[in-house]
């Protein structure tokens, strides 16, 4: 089974840790242009935390369902480039993934497990055969993104591999205890909120609270429902708990910050 839509009105995003400040987005899109000026491309974001993988892997995790099937979603959070790590493409039943293989793409494959996976080693679909020891968003990845997205198959793109050895994040999973659910802060927002690795479907109907940093959160549905300045722990827009602060910053006010651990209990209220 093939995810490539039949026509070339393709959609391909980019997300990066580059900024705006720089060319290094408008190059790739350059690249992506150079190969069809057709396909719609879009930035899902280029403001992604210097080299802060994890990052990377929950906002691309939480923005793939929102696009048509066969997607191609390029990823460059590189803090290996020019080492050992693989440069990949893996097709999953919603499209594509194309990028460094360290752990960007574990979300998505944790909801969406990989149908096939290869390692980009052929050079007729990079930009150069020559390529930077710096930019391989720009010289392997985009144009091998925007071959997919023309209709080229994922095999010809290189070598296959076994999706069981893509690495992985070790942030995908909440653990249930006895007094609770266990997990951990997964991503900071814009915002300053601190979200966790804990579905919302864990407090659908409960009375609930969560414990961070020596600290006891109650929760609720919005941010409203405490007064300014307060703390609160709720479901997100994007389906996760997390803790906020009314009208400010929790990283910030909390001190609480990626990979800590937090604690949601039933609440006596």
């Amino acid at each position: 089974m093939s995810n490539h839509p039949s026509n070339q009105q393709a959609v391909l995003t980019v997300l990066s840790d580059f900024g705006d400040r720089d060319v290094y987005v408008g190059v790739i899109k350059g690249v992506i242009a150079q190969i069809n000026p057709q396909l719609t491309v879009v930035d899902l974001t280029h403001q992604i935390p210097p080299q802060n993988v994890a990052a990377a892997r929950f906002c691309l995790m939480n923005a793939y369902p929102y696009f048509p099937v066969g997607t191609v979603h390029v990823a460059v959070v590189d803090p290996g480039v020019g080492s050992q790590r693989r440069a990949i493409a893996v097709e999953f039943a919603q499209g594509f993934l194309v990028g460094p293989d360290n752990g960007i793409f574990s979300g998505v494959l944790a909801q969406s497990p990989a149908i096939t996976a290869v390692e980009l080693t052929n050079p007729d679909y990079w930009r150069t055969s020559q390529p930077s020891k710096t930019f391989h968003g720009r010289d392997i990845f985009a144009p091998a993104a925007a071959y997919l997205a023309n209709g080229v198959s994922i095999q010809q793109l290189g070598q296959e591999i076994d999706p069981k050895t893509l690495v992985k994040l070790d942030i995908d999973i909440c653990k249930q205890t006895a007094t609770g659910v266990m997990g951990c802060i997964q991503y900071i927002d814009y915002f300053g909120n601190l979200v966790s690795n804990i579905p919302g479907s864990y407090v659908e109907g409960k009375n609930w609270c969560v414990q961070a940093a020596g600290l006891t959160i109650p929760g609720g549905a919005t941010y409203s429902d405490v007064k300014v300045g307060a703390a609160i722990a709720l479901v997100g827009s994007h389906g996760w708990v997390e803790i906020a602060i009314n009208s400010g910053n929790a990283h910030l006010q909390l001190q609480i910050n990626l990979q800590n651990i937090l604690l949601l209990r039933k609440s006596t209220k």
